[in-house]
């Protein structure tokens, strides 16, 4: 028993290192938006398709691979490897193309390729726990909230351009492909591939508590991507320096991954609904009150940015392991795509959104303050939702 718990937290180890490296590319562009803003002279609104076309290319990548019952036919681990190519491959093309237009496409291809990544990493990792699935689930969130943070990081070193964040997180991203193909195993509870079967999409809707949780999902969603992709613009106009706002940055979304582990802990200690419910009503707590304290002195602007950071992201885990839980083992990859899929096509008002929100308010404490303000609905509406998956039945 020791024996298989110790290889179990190795390929945890392994996986959950793979997700941070592949995950990369998501936010290279954010993380060096001031400096695109400048080369390509981008209003904060245009800047913001940069990422708009990630969660577009997604959802594309993520319906194409449901729709196929791809994230089923094809063991995860190699899924990993080619999506983490391409993805590599389509960010690195900005720097050649150098071109806001070129870019936009590239940012699509991205998005679309890490659609092959982020959900058969999920179910790889199911494959090896069946007790204790929420911890597990929760460290690969945490490893995808690291990814994320990952660029933010090498833009607070200083001295570094954008052409070589870019770079280095293509380097970063093919890595983690190769490190899960090459370093990782298949569990014990993983099952056969399945063929494509196109009923499978219906049954899996109709699944009242897939429903639930992917409400729960989709409230979460509404506010996740737009904060983690303003939260450095918001921290530019807290500190006076882009190294300062670039690590607040990375600490603020790093933390998530802690909070991804506590409460995915806690969800195998009482329900996956009660520890989703905490988060998601913390989370609409902050939102609704960070922005209005931009111009307060920055500790307590970062003190409760870490505390946003921490929750904001805790929820995640819990969707994924209840469809991991409800749906039949044939089909979870696909079921975990259509759940990633209609969220993220939710992201992409909430990240156009912020933007037009700070203009139309100067930019001060009342644009950010109203910004983040409109996130919290979803988070609200999200804990209502796992309150009446927990009273089920």
């Amino acid at each position: 028993m020791g024996g298989e718990a110790t290889i179990q937290r190795r390929q945890l180890a392994i996986l959950a290192s793979a997700l941070v490296l592949s995950m990369s590319t998501w936010f290279s562009t954010a993380a060096v938006i001031g400096q695109l803003r400048d080369n390509w002279d981008l209003t904060r609104t245009s800047s913001s398709w940069l990422t708009i076309m990630v969660q577009l290319g997604f959802v594309g990548g993520a319906v194409l691979s449901a729709t196929t019952n791809l994230a089923d036919r094809v063991p995860p681990r190699r899924l990993m490897l080619y999506g983490s190519l391409g993805a590599a491959a389509a960010n690195a093309s900005i720097v050649v193309f150098d071109s806001y237009g070129l870019a936009l496409g590239s940012r699509f291809v991205t998005g679309a390729f890490l659609a092959a990544v982020y959900p058969p990493a999920l179910k790889a990792m199911s494959a090896w726990y069946r007790t204790n699935r929420g911890f597990a689930l929760g460290v690969m969130v945490g490893a995808l909230t690291l990814g994320s943070a990952l660029p933010h990081l090498l833009n607070a070193i200083g001295s570094i351009e954008w052409e070589q964040t870019l770079m280095l997180t293509s380097v970063f991203t093919l890595g983690g492909g190769l490190l899960a193909t090459l370093a990782g195993s298949d569990g014990p509870h993983g099952v056969a591939s399945a063929p494509f079967d196109p009923t499978q999409l219906k049954a899996i809707v109709a699944n009242r508590e897939f429903r639930l949780a992917s409400a729960g999902y989709f409230g979460h969603m509404w506010e996740l991507y737009a904060m983690w992709a303003w939260i450095a613009s918001f921290y530019g106009d807290v500190f006076s320096s882009v190294r300062s706002a670039s690590l607040a940055a990375f600490v603020v979304i790093g933390v998530g991954a802690a909070g991804s582990v506590y409460a995915g802990s806690m969800s195998d200690r009482r329900s996956r609904p009660e520890a989703a419910g905490l988060a998601m009503r913390w989370s609409a707590a902050l939102a609704a009150v960070i922005g209005f304290f931009v111009g307060a002195p920055w500790p307590l602007v970062l003190v409760l940015g870490l505390v946003w950071g921490f929750w904001v992201v805790a929820d995640s885990a819990q969707f994924s392991t209840i469809v991991t839980e409800v749906t039949p083992p044939a089909y979870v990859g696909t079921a975990l795509t259509v759940q990633l899929a209609a969220g993220f096509v939710l992201t992409v008002f909430t990240i156009f959104l912020v933007p037009v929100v700070v203009d139309a308010g100067g930019a001060d404490s009342i644009g950010w303050g109203l910004a983040f303000l409109l996130l919290a609905p979803g988070p609200i509406l999200g804990a209502l939702a796992m309150r009446a998956l927990q009273h089920r039945g």
